[in-house]
């Protein structure tokens, strides 16, 4: 567990934590893109990560699900108030964190099915799993997120649409359980009726786990829309450069990014 320090408020320790982001640099070749970025989402939460391109959005969660490609050179990641800074990625899956990624991967030959049974496996513990077990859980999932049972026996993305792609990510989030949930521009590339519908899975899964805690990456405010945070974050050239309410997506909204580049500190 995460030991207090002289510089951690102890009123905030007390209060129960899914996902502390302490002071975090993170760089790709050498090359520094994260500039000591700090957040706290708490169960329940569900916190709007927003910047432009460029801005380190998707550097933050690649480095939250220790993406090799990228060098934590400072700050610490806790889980549930455990420091997982040097967890491989397999190791923070099986403790309860689940990343949706911008660009999922097609794995020909590798149906949705087999996938999510051999990464449920992983994630409980039990090698031997009941196909029974999944198949019955992806029945009620596939139902509950309005898709066909056949869906299941498809290729992993392989010739899935964008919205077919993103649908299916909030699947495995759905079977997978997670605490802790990072979604990486997940309404990128949308057309309004995949984003009301991948928006509409997220608040299945939210209504049926309310302690899961959401970190939703993205740059553009429509999918808030769907969805309301508890808190916004702007994220600029690898610093936070303000938090709030729901009102600084609707500043971004009228004003763009441009507005809070000379702000320099936390509103």
């Amino acid at each position: 567990m995460r030991v207090p320090d002289d510089t951690t408020p102890a009123a905030s320790d007390a209060e129960p934590v899914a996902l502390e982001i302490d002071d975090l640099h993170a760089a790709v070749d050498d090359y520094e893109i994260l500039h000591g970025v700090s957040l706290t989402v708490r169960p329940g939460e569900l916190h709007a990560l927003m910047g432009p391109n460029g801005s380190g959005k998707s550097t933050l969660a690649s480095t939250l699900l220790a993406n090799p490609h990228y060098t934590v050179t400072g700050g610490r990641i806790f889980l549930h108030g455990d420091d997982v800074t040097a967890l491989a990625t397999d190791e923070r899956a099986a403790r309860g964190m689940f990343l949706g990624f911008q660009h999922p991967e097609e794995i020909p030959g590798v149906s949705v099915f087999n996938f999510l049974r051999q990464a449920l496996a992983a994630r409980k513990g039990i090698p031997d799993l009941s196909v029974l077990e999944v198949r019955l859980a992806l029945m009620e999932w596939t139902k509950r997120l309005g898709m066909s049972d056949a869906f299941t026996e498809r290729y992993l993305n392989e010739g899935f649409s964008g919205g077919e792609k993103k649908r299916n990510e909030i699947l495995q989030m759905a079977m997978m359980e997670p605490d802790v949930a990072v979604l990486d521009e997940t309404d990128s590339g949308l057309d309004i009726d995949a984003l009301r519908a991948v928006a509409s899975g997220i608040g299945q899964i939210r209504a049926a786990r309310p302690e899961l805690a959401i970190l939703l990456i993205t740059h553009y405010q429509r999918i808030l829309e769907h969805l309301t945070p508890d808190v916004v974050h702007v994220l600029l050239e690898g610093r936070i450069v303000a938090t709030g309410g729901p009102e600084l997506a609707r500043r971004i909204e009228t004003d763009g990014f441009a507005s809070f580049e000379t702000a320099g500190q936390v509103a």
